[in-house]
């Protein structure tokens, strides 16, 4: 059995991860209901993959406390190259990366971010599931969940769940 590559976000609900300042303070205005599900998902989780820029703001924001322990955590990056205590940081592309993990056992492999690295993902076909929680916001402008793509990507609503002012929708790939 393979094991699925997810995409598991918040976005306002015109369409941006972060305003224009990599900012996510508007999210966390939203009124929520617990962890809004995401303690639950963690746990279906044992592979993270992240882009460099998403790596170092986390890094900074969590002031250098990892966030993501006891997980096999990849950074893609084109300058940096080998391990720290958390994370491989490596140059390989998404496809060949996603291949050799999924010949392996354990549970979902999950794509934090950034942006760029989302649009990689997507273009390539490589995620299985989507799932989008929905915050009551709209930004006007900043970083776009979804940039033009030259793929068509067709979803099935796997189903949709309410956290307080959140909507969760969940997909899966055709």
């Amino acid at each position: 059995m393979s094991r699925n590559v997810v995409l598991y976000i918040a976005a306002s609900l015109d369409g941006y991860i972060a305003d224009p300042e990599d900012s996510l303070d508007w999210l966390f205005r939203v009124e929520g209901e617990g962890d809004n599900g995401y303690g639950a998902f963690y746990e279906t989780v044992d592979t993270i993959l992240l882009g460099r820029r998403t790596y170092d703001w986390i890094m900074e924001a969590e002031q250098g406390r990892f966030p993501y322990t006891g997980k096999e955590c990849y950074v893609f990056s084109r300058t940096r190259q080998g391990r720290n205590e958390h994370v491989t940081f490596t140059d390989r592309d998404a496809a060949s990366l996603v291949a050799q993990l999924q010949q392996q056992d354990g549970g979902r492999i999950w794509v934090v971010g950034g942006g760029d690295l989302l649009q990689d993902f997507l273009r390539e076909q490589l995620v299985d599931e989507l799932i989008l929680t929905v915050a009551p916001v709209l930004l006007g402008k900043g970083i776009p969940l979804f940039q033009q793509m030259d793929v068509q990507t067709e979803l099935l609503l796997q189903g949709t769940r309410r956290f307080g002012q959140f909507v969760e929708l969940h997909y899966t790939r055709k």
